[in-house]
Order: C-alpha cells, then sequence, then structure tokens
C-alpha cells in the first residue's frame, strides 16, 4: 500500500502559521499569561527567552543575556550546537520513536558507545534524572534481593543528607529540604540519612540489609557541595568491603561539568552504576539512563521496568552525538582550564562582597554577604547586567554555564556579579 504524501509547507507558509499562531506578546505580558494556567511549582527570574544560541540566550524584547547556568548543566555543550543540532534533524527525518515494543537502529550503538564511555557494562535508557534515580533504586533493590540475599523487603539504601536526586515522591522520602517534603507523605521507607562527606557516619549506616549508597559525587542543589579528597574513594572501599552497592548519581556533574568526563574520576573510582542525564540529551530532548556492572542490570527481565519513550530513536541519535563530543576530550579540557579562570576571578572577589566559594571546573556555589541580598536579589540584579544565574539556598547562586564559554566572556560575567555586588542593593 503506497504511505499518503504530506505536502510540505515553504518556510513562509510556516512562518505565517506560527505569526497567526502566536502572534508577539511582550515579557510582561507573556508572565501575566503564565499567571492563570501553569501551576506554581516554579518561580522564574522575570525573562522571557525567544532564541538562544551558543552562550547566549535573547527575550522576546531582543535583549540578550550570558548565560551562566545552562540549564543546571542539561546545556553543557550549550545552545543549539551544531553537531547536536544536525544529528537530531537527520534522525527526524528518518524515525524518532517506536516504542521499546520493536527494536530501533540507533539504540545498540548508543548503548555500547556510552558503556564504553563510562567504564561500565550496560545500559538502562530512561528520559528524564528523576526517572534514572528511580530506576537505580529498584535495580539496587532486585539486586540485594536476587544477589546479596537480602530477605525480601528489607533491603534499605543509605543517602546523604542535604541531598538532591529529584522531586518524585520516593525521591522526596529521603530528602532533607522541608520544602520538598512538606505535604507530599506518607513517605516510602527504606532509606538511611547520613551526613555528607562523613565515612564514619557512612559506615556506622551500613549493615547486612543495605542494597547500595547513593550519593553525588558533588552536591549540586546544596551549593555545588565538593566533597574532602578521599571521601569518593572511602565510599568505593566501604561498599566493598560491605556488599552493597555504591549508586553515583551524575546527572549534574556528569559529562564534562567537572573537568573529568564523570566527577567520580577526580578520584580514579569506578561506581557500580552510574545515573547520567541533563547533559546526555544536548539540551535538545530529555535523556537519561542507568549504567552499571552487568552483574547489576542483569537483573532485570521483561516486564519488570520500562518506559515508552526510554531509549527512543531520536534520543539515542542526540545521545550518540553527545558522546562523540565527550570522546575527543575538548569540553573536560576546557572545563579543566576556564575553571581555573572562575576560580581566580571568586577569590579576587572573597572580602568583596563574597564570603565564600566552592567549586570544580566550570561549576561554582558562591556564598554571598547576606547583608547584600538573598540569592534571589543578586540573581535578579546580576540579570539587569545582562547574566542569568539562579539562586539556591539563602545567598548562594550557582555558576554553571556552557563548557562552550569563552575566556572573555566568563571574564565578563564575573566583572558584572562584581558590579552588582559593589553596588549592591
Amino acid at each position: 500500500m503506497t504511505a499518503p504524501v504530506v505536502p510540505a509547507r515553504s518556510p513562509e507558509a510556516a512562518a505565517a502559521v506560527v505569526s497567526e499562531t502566536a502572534p508577539a506578546r511582550s515579557s510582561a505580558e507573556l508572565i501575566r499569561a503564565e499567571e492563570p494556567v501553569l501551576a506554581h511549582n516554579y518561580h522564574p527570574l522575570p525573562v522571557v527567552v525567544a532564541r538562544a544560541e551558543g552562550t547566549w540566550v535573547e527575550d522576546v524584547e531582543g535583549r540578550r543575556y550570558l548565560d551562566m547556568l545552562a540549564g543546571y548543566s542539561a546545556l553543557n555543550f550549550g545552545h543549539r550546537h551544531p553537531r547536536l543540532i544536525e544529528a537530531a534533524h537527520r534522525q527526524l527525518d528518518r524515525l524518532t520513536l517506536t516504542s521499546r515494543a520493536f527494536h530501533n537502529d540507533r539504540l545498540a550503538g548508543f548503548a555500547e558507545r556510552l558503556a564504553q564511555l563510562t567504564g561500565l557494562d550496560m545500559v538502562l535508557p530512561m528520559n528524564t534524572g528523576a526517572e534514572a534515580v528511580e530506576s537505580g533504586i529498584k535495580v539496587a533493590r532486585k539486586w540485594a534481593y536476587e544477589v546479596k540475599g537480602v530477605p525480601a523487603d528489607r533491603a534499605t539504601i543509605v543517602v546523604a543528607a542535604e541531598n538532591f536526586h529529584g522531586r518524585t515522591t520516593t525521591i522526596v522520602s529521603f530528602s532533607t529540604d522541608e520544602t520538598a517534603r512538606t505535604g507530599f507523605g506518607p513517605f516510602a521507607p527504606g532509606f538511611r540519612i547520613v551526613p555528607y562527606n562523613d565515612l564514619a557516619a557512612l559506615q556506622a549506616a551500613v549493615d547486612e540489609t543495605t542494597a547500595a549508597v547513593l550519593i553525588e559525587p558533588i552536591q549540586g542543589e546544596a551549593g555545588v557541595v565538593v566533597p574532602d579528597d578521599g571521601y569518593l574513594a572511602g565510599v568505593r572501599e566501604l561498599t566493598r568491603r560491605a556488599n552493597c552497592l555504591f549508586v553515583a548519581d551524575e546527572i549534574q556533574s556528569g559529562l564534562g561539568r567537572t573537568g573529568r568526563t564523570l566527577a567520580v574520576e577526580h578520584e580514579g573510582v569506578v561506581p557500580d552504576v552510574v545515573l547520567l542525564g541533563k547533559a546526555l540529551g544536548g539540551g535538545i530532548v530529555p535523556v537519561s539512563a542507568v549504567v552499571g556492572r552487568r552483574e547489576v542490570l542483569s537483573v532485570l527481565r521483561p516486564g519488570e521496568h520500562g518506559s515508552t519513550f526510554g531509549g527512543n530513536p531520536l534520543a539515542a541519535a542526540v545521545g550518540t552525538a553527545v558522546v562523540d563530543l565527550l570522546e575527543t576530550g575538548e569540553f573536560q579540557r576546557r572545563a579543566t582550564e576556564l575553571g581555573a579562570v572562575l576560580r581566580d576571578g571568586l577569590t579576587a572577589l572573597v572580602g568583596k562582597g563574597v564570603v565564600g566559594f566552592r567549586s570544580r571546573g566550570l561549576w561554582a556555589g558562591v556564598d554571598i554577604d547576606p547583608a547584600l541580598g538573598s540569592g534571589r536579589e543578586v540573581s535578579e540584579r546580576l540579570m539587569r547586567e545582562g547574566v542569568l544565574v539562579k539562586d539556591t539556598h539563602g545567598s548562594t547562586v550557582r555558576l554553571a554555564p556552557p563548557l562552550t564559554i569563552t575566556a572573555e566572556e566568563l571574564g565578563s560575567a564575573l566583572a558584572a556579579l562584581e558590579r552588582v555586588l559593589t553596588r549592591g542593593a
């Protein structure tokens, strides 16, 4: 049977349709329009982005801003990286979705390449970061029952205080952020919370029921908290001795952000399971993955876990292009070299409105003198200077620019921060 022919729109016709369906409105009008129709689960800065390229975004009025957040690391390679856009366009012209009811011709190559990049064996493809964490929890529990021999429904997972692994009901069960938790109980059992960066506390919490230790190698939402040297290696050794899994949540810290492909590589550590997301989709489509040892991921059997969109051909094509970029080492080198520029620039601001900071690669949590304003207020002032950042707790702001940023652009952002702090409110 001959497939129906769908007439293609000319660029002019397509533009006319856009013009008819989306009349031009100002930033203020668009922000007001969101109020009655969007759930209020975010408090965005009052900027309405319409276009973006590389490290820059443009609002509906044509004002340009330097993006120093990069979608919480989802845009590690900048907005609309040409190689990623090209990969997406090629795949859009061929095949976008089959579900996992069938094989597709892109998934095997993506999984093979991603496993090689991380030094692990198998890949469970998903979509969002929270899905990857939920999937990692399920895999760890299944492994505990089938391989370690933990009695049914007794498995525990040890996590760190001040963690951020997502906002599903299971994940907020072991959050210590009351904003994320309050009003969403009852909470899932089976988790033990210990202080981050405290090996003694971790050892005391691990016992024969422990399926896994789940931690962020660097805590992003907490303010880019970098653990002491030796902590990650200590977690690896402790979990090995206790016969439980080390699950590293590299959703924000991974894929070049810290100067290595994975943040655990700073201590030469290979976890049993690595959780990836954000930058894996190149800022184009949601792509996440659980990557692990064969012995661990082999506990899953057909019907026990799944995702209609996980591993779809479009995601696999974009994810493969992301792996291509990372295999060159260029972005890891840039994060290292420009990370030193960022660190030196922030060091120069300590005592001039900055009371302290933590950084690794192109990622920093900057503590502002509370007398100069909250993190939100400082973010708004920087926005007016043409620089976009986002606050976290209290007077801390996060800096996580695309890894494509230049030294000049980074210097411009730091100069804007100095101006904001010098002027105060």
